[in-house]
């Protein structure tokens, strides 16, 4: 194991990180909600009928991310939907590293979202990660290498983002149970997703109410042990599956059990996010708009501390 981020190289080549070619969106259709899943949390009045162009997010969302070059540390779980989470990224315009489970520690983040100081690499980049993502994979959380620790230690301080196997590490965390989805596996199969309207900085503002969504999994936060005191349902299944959650205090902190970045989930493009443009959450370096980083140029292998009183 690493034991600095900065002279890591990500094993997972995805090149270049801001890919071309965005796909194109499809849309789906509104139908009546369910009921939430009866766990006491993300319950309210669910109102259908308010909507959002989702044409004026794709070119001004590109802008605003290519403007920041801080990157968002990919933590890759041994899976290959790694690849299309980051290819979204790209299509937004979002810098990204892609660092696997067992590569860094997150002593390694620590280090680099630290307020008191700046760290510059030999290439020219500030170092100063933008939200930490959470990638799919095989097994359970258990098997996520640094990813339960990442949530529980990085979580409050950044924007956390888990798909599938990174939704059930944020349930985990908290203290719920993972547990064989009733229904059985789901491999690459499409299901209609309800999401509670009334929750405010929801992932699925205006989107259709049910989407249509992905799954590739086998297990889920069980409903019966879901930690309703730390986390709130953002959205389920017919049946009452949890498909998204997120923290109460720290909102940021959020994920799905589906996969956005899947083509069978056509508005997931949208649910990233960065895909809109905000930062959810603190901003772990309160000093970092003061600094021009293309300025500054360094020897190789030169790395450069600046404490600031």
């Amino acid at each position: 194991m690493a034991s600095s981020l900065l002279s890591l190289t990500p094993k997972l080549c995805i090149a270049p990180r801001t890919i071309s070619n965005p796909r194109r969106l499809f849309t789906s259709h509104a139908a009546a909600l369910p009921s939430p899943p009866s766990l006491g949390v993300g319950r309210g009045c669910l109102a259908l009928g308010r909507s959002r162009s989702m044409v004026a997010r794709s070119s001004a969302v590109a802008v605003a991310n290519a403007r920041d070059s801080r990157p968002i540390v990919v933590i890759d779980n041994y899976d290959s939907f790694t690849y299309n989470l980051c290819q979204y990224l790209g299509e937004l315009g979002v810098h990204f590293e892609v660092y696997r489970n067992d590569e860094l520690t997150v002593e390694d983040i620590k280090r680099h979202v630290n307020p008191f100081y700046l760290i510059f690499h030999c290439s020219n980049r500030l170092i100063n990660p933008r939200g930490i993502l959470i990638s799919p994979g095989p097994g359970a959380p258990q098997d996520s290498g640094i990813s339960l620790q990442a949530v529980l230690e990085l979580g409050p301080s950044m924007p956390l983002f888990g798909v599938c196997m990174g939704l059930q590490c944020i349930g985990e965390a908290f203290g719920g149970k993972i547990v064989r989805a009733p229904s059985g596996v789901m491999h690459g199969k499409s299901s209609l997703v309800y999401y509670d309207e009334t929750l405010e900085d929801s992932l699925f503002y205006g989107l259709p109410n049910p989407f249509t969504a992905c799954r590739y999994h086998s297990l889920v936060i069980e409903n019966d042990s879901f930690p309703s005191d730390a986390l709130e349902i953002m959205a389920w299944t017919e049946d009452g599956l949890v498909m998204a959650a997120r923290h109460k205090k720290h909102k940021h902190i959020q994920g799905v059990q589906f996969h956005p970045e899947s083509i069978m989930t056509p508005e997931g493009k949208t649910m990233v996010p960065w895909s809109d443009g905000y930062e959810a959450g603190p901003r772990p370096m309160a000093y970092q708009h003061m600094w021009n980083h293309s300025t500054f140029h360094f020897p190789d292998k030169c790395i450069m501390i600046v404490l600031i009183p």
